[in-house]
């Protein structure tokens, strides 16, 4: 279901080449585009249709479940499950907004003990779908081939053997001649410390990427078109689905200790970055000081 909720978003943003089908810019009277927390932070109505897609899936198959989305906060039913979804309906904004083919759809689901049971990342630009399922492994596969198990409503299924469907096992060169991916936020402050940290991180790397979509960023860990990404501050909708898929990968994981990374942020990592976590700069202390 994860999968068919995703699916049902990236359609969404599937129609921005009615719009503007050269890939050009596309312009405020096309989009709804407006600015959140900065003039760089964009949100756009394909961002808000997309969540509502999303969110109209999730509640026709599962309506007692909660849902957490970017664009529309938490929502909870009166008697509900336990189970909740995390949403991001278009991660890469900027690059929707731009005509850069790097951005999706992110979909995950939690279970009442606080695990994750199942995270999809459909980018409809790329033709490319990464999905996983907890303890069946994580795969990816072209939009226009793959059909991720359908599963008991709340993920998916072990996808192994399936026509055009590669099971994913995470980086396979080595760090130093491998990339490392990350990514900027939008607030001055919180980009100088990010980027002095990056400068120290990629003695370390071969070279340098930044996608600008966490969740795409994350996939592409998992499935060893870079070696490993980090980046401090981002959202729980940014990694959701991506942390998961990379773990069933195979790739060590590190998700931010709090939902919440604007108020209370923390590194997202996945991969090996060389270095103790705990070595790296800023921490949380630090930024709450």
């Amino acid at each position: 279901m994860a999968a068919e909720a995703a699916a049902a978003g990236a359609a969404v943003l599937a129609e921005r080449d009615a719009v503007a089908p050269s890939g050009r810019v596309l312009r405020g009277d096309e989009s709804g585009l407006e600015t959140k927390s900065s003039e760089a932070d964009l949100v756009t109505d394909f961002d808000r249709r997309s969540e509502q897609a999303v969110r109209a899936v999730i509640g026709r198959r599962r309506p007692q479940d909660a849902i957490t989305g970017e664009e529309y906060g938490t929502s909870a039913p009166e008697q509900a499950s336990g189970i909740r979804w995390s949403i991001d309906p278009l991660d890469g904004t900027t690059n929707f907004v731009r005509g850069i083919v790097y951005y999706g759809t992110s979909v995950a689901v939690q279970g009442p003990d606080g695990d994750w049971l199942a995270g999809v990342v459909h980018a409809p630009a790329l033709d490319r779908l990464w999905w996983a399922s907890r303890g069946a492994g994580a795969f990816t596969g072209r939009v226009s081939t793959a059909r991720p198990g359908a599963g008991d409503g709340a993920g998916g299924v072990d996808d192994a053997g399936q026509p055009g469907v590669d099971r994913l096992s995470g980086p396979q060169g080595t760090r130093a001649a491998g990339l490392l991916s990350t990514g900027f936020g939008y607030d001055a402050a919180r980009r100088e410390q990010q980027v002095s940290a990056v400068v120290e991180l990629l003695g370390g790397f071969g070279n340098l990427r930044r996608l600008g979509a966490a969740a795409l960023d994350i996939c592409m860990v998992a499935d060893g078109t870079v070696e490993a990404y980090a980046e401090y501050g981002i959202q729980e909708h940014d990694w959701a689905a991506g942390a998961l898929i990379a773990e069933e990968a195979g790739v060590p994981m590190r998700r931010p200790l709090a939902a919440d990374g604007a108020a209370h942020p923390d590194w997202c990592i996945a991969g090996d970055l060389g270095v103790p976590h705990e070595q790296l700069r800023p921490t949380p202390r630090e930024t709450a000081a």
